[in-house]
Formats: structure tokens, sequence, C-alpha cells
């Protein structure tokens, strides 16, 4: 959520910054400003009016302590309408800050200044590609096919058991996916990232804090009866517990990992982009979390990124980097690094991982602050990562890593299933 005091301040800029989005938001800002000059001008009022009511109070004790009886009682009448009066105001407060808040959630974040100005995925910004893609011939297979030949997942099973979109994964798929998620973890901890096993269940304060809410709540699984949503991704859970939250300045960066399966409705995704692995209602995915003082955040997007850039080289799959433009980010997002693996089958590029810098947008929805050395505290910067999501990661794995007959798996990956390739007894 964007500041309110940066938006006094800095309502030009920030308006210019959402052009980028392909946002006109103009007119929103000069309804929050003056939205917000009518709740400080009640507050004001509010304020005074209190202050003239607490006057009053000493006043009349004073008279009744000099058995000034009848004065007293006249000026008990006068507070009966200041208290009316401060009712009002306080009503009116409510209401003010209850608009202005309104408005203020209906506005994305603002993108950094290196982020360039676009409207679709075409207009990304490569910023580094690895690796040579294998090239295509008609003999390479789709990652379904592979599935189904080495009978590793049953996306017929999926659709019999729960609806398209939830694929069973059989006997060496099932150990491919917990080898890939032990791998990424090992990984992670190792780079001095916590482990957390997170609840797959969140309350609306969650989905709130993070940005999921109001903004996608429509791709959300929303469990009505309880009020709870399942997560769409660990980022969730493990940045909201440190919603409501002061930390001590010395402690950052505070940096976590966690595997969950995640769920997401993905309402109107359609076509060949959906086929097999490449668009899931549920799947395993890897999350990294960093908290970090606004100073340092943009150096810790970018060890975030090498990080993931490690795990895929490991996977020994061709990758590239891409920087969003302003209408592809995500809505909570103030700059995000989108990494797309090649398939060798399918002739385009997955993407597999976003890491994303979101500066304050999320602490201030959270309300997580940090302490600084003068005690004075400020707003948290939040970043998070896919390190990594799965399915696409297993399409590409069997897509790029097809033989005649088989799978050849990277040796990196051997260590954590046990079997260099399906038809392994």
């Amino acid at each position: 959520m964007l500041d309110i005091k940066n938006i006094r301040t800095h309502s030009n800029e920030m308006v210019e910054a959402l052009s980028k989005r392909g946002i006109d938001a103009r007119h929103i800002m000069d309804n929050i400003l003056a939205l917000d000059e009518q709740r400080r001008n009640t507050q004001t009022k509010l304020d005074q009016t209190l202050a003239s009511l607490n006057s009053i109070s000493k006043d009349i004790g004073i008279l009744f302590r000099e058995n000034k009886t009848e004065e007293a009682n006249a000026l008990k009448k006068q507070t009966g309408d200041l208290k009316e009066d401060i009712k009002t105001l306080q009503d009116q407060l409510q209401a003010l800050e209850k608009q202005v808040l309104e408005q203020i959630i209906e506005l994305p974040n603002t993108p950094h200044q290196l982020v360039k100005a676009g409207k679709t995925a075409e207009d990304n910004e490569q910023v580094k590609i690895w690796g040579t893609p294998r090239p295509f011939d008609e003999s390479l297979k789709p990652h379904w096919e592979i599935a189904e030949t080495h009978n590793i997942i049953d996306f017929e099973m999926g659709a019999k058991v729960s609806g398209s979109g939830f694929p069973f994964y059989v006997g060496k798929g099932a150990r491919l996916q917990r080898a890939l998620i032990n791998m990424f973890l090992d990984h992670n901890t190792k780079a001095g990232y916590v482990e957390y096993q997170a609840p797959l269940l969140v309350n609306e304060a969650s989905g709130y804090g993070t940005g999921q809410l109001p903004d996608k709540e429509g791709q959300m699984y929303h469990i009505t009866e309880d009020n709870l949503y399942a997560i769409p991704t660990a980022e969730v859970p493990l940045t909201n517990i440190y919603r409501n939250t002061i930390v001590d300045g010395e402690k950052l960066p505070i940096r976590l990992t966690g595997y969950t399966p995640c769920f997401r409705r993905e309402a109107g995704s359609h076509g060949k982009d959906v086929r097999g692995l490449n668009r899931l209602h549920q799947f395993d995915k890897v999350e990294i979390v960093c908290i970090d003082k606004p100073e340092r955040s943009y150096a810790r997007l970018e060890e975030m990124v090498a990080h993931v850039e490690v795990l895929l080289q490991q996977l020994e799959l061709p990758y590239r980097i891409l920087r969003l433009c302003g209408g592809d980010m995500g809505f909570t997002s103030a700059m995000t690094y989108d990494f797309e693996v090649y398939s060798a089958a399918q002739k385009r590029w997955l993407e597999v991982s976003s890491v994303s810098n979101f500066e304050t947008f999320q602490a201030n929805r959270l309300q997580l602050r940090f302490r600084g050395e003068d005690k004075k505290t400020q707003f948290c910067h939040t970043l998070n990562g896919s390190s990594l999501a799965l399915p696409r990661i297993v399409a590409c794995l069997l897509e790029n890593a097809q033989t005649e007959n088989d799978v050849e798996l990277p040796k990196a990956l051997q260590t954590y299933t046990g079997f260099a390739r399906f038809s392994d007894s």
C-alpha cells in the first residue's frame, strides 16, 4: 500500500511512475489528497473540541470545589453539546479514514526508476541469457507425452479425483518432486535462509497484508464458512510472520524459506499455455523471503537473483532473465525479475521464477517496521522469490534432457533422486 505521507509530498512523481504501468492515477491521487485534507481538518476540529471539553471539565471541578454549584451546572450543559459534537466528528473522521484507505488500496505499487514503461510481456527487458537452448527437431516430445510414456504423471487420474489442473505424480515422478524440493531447500538453507513449514490456509488479514487481497481475491480459493484462504504462495504466511511487528534493525536482514503446495484458481486460463504442467491449480513451490532496510534492499534483490541462477545452472537448464516492464509487474512489486527456461519441445520460453522487491508496499499494509540506532522506527522493505516453482521446471527437465527413449537427469539432481534416468531399476 502506498504511504499517505509520500502521496502528500510526492503525488506528481507517483503519478508519473504509475504511468509506466499504463495507469493514469491523477484523478485518484487528487481524490485521495482532497479526502485527506478533509480528514486532517476534521482531526483538527476534533482535537480542538476535545481540548475545550477537557478545559471546561477542569473548570467545572474547580467551581464545585468552590461551592459555585449553579455556575458549575451551567457549564455542564455545555459539555453535553461538546460531547455530541465529538461523537459527530469521530464518526466523520472514521468515515473519511475509510474512504482514504479504500482509494489508496486500489493503487498498485509505484515502479522503480529502472523499470521501463510497457503494457505486455513483449515490452520486458532481457538482462541476461545463460546456456544454449536445445534446437528443436521433430523427435522431441512435450513433457505430457514423456510423462505418459514413463507413467510418472497422471493428468487423467487427477482430473477424475479433483478436476483439471490437479495432477497425480506417480512412482519416480513423485520421487522427482521430493528430490527437487529437498535440493531447493538445501540450497536455500546453506545460504542462510531459515526453513519454515507454514500453514496452507491464511486469514483475511494475512491476504491483505501481502497484497493478495483485494487485488487477487478472484484467483484465490476461499473457504467461506471459516473465512480462510488457500495460499497462492508461501510468501503469504512467511511474510505475515512479521505482521504488526517492530524488529531490531541490528537483526536485519531476515531470510526465510519454505516449501508449500500452492493453490490458484487461474480463472480464464485456457489453450495450449495451460496444457500439462504449464498452468495448474495446485503445484509445489519453494519460496525465499527477505526483510531488510531500505538502503540495502536493491543489493539484496540482486543477491536473490544470483541465488536462483545457481539452481538453474545446477539443473543445466538454459534460461534468460527479464526485468519486467511496468504493465507486466504484479500489483505489489516495485521491481521484478522473471526467470524463463527454454522448452525445446514446445519451442518457447516458460516462466519458472519471479524475484521481486516490494519496497515498503507490503510493510505498510503489514505494519512491519524496524527500529534503527536512533531508536526511531521506519518501514522495512520486503522481497521474495520462487526458488523454485516445480511444474515448469519438471516440464523443462523432461523436454530438454530427453534422449531417444529416456530422460537423463542432471548430475546435481541425481544425488537427490537416487536414479539418473526413469528407466533405471
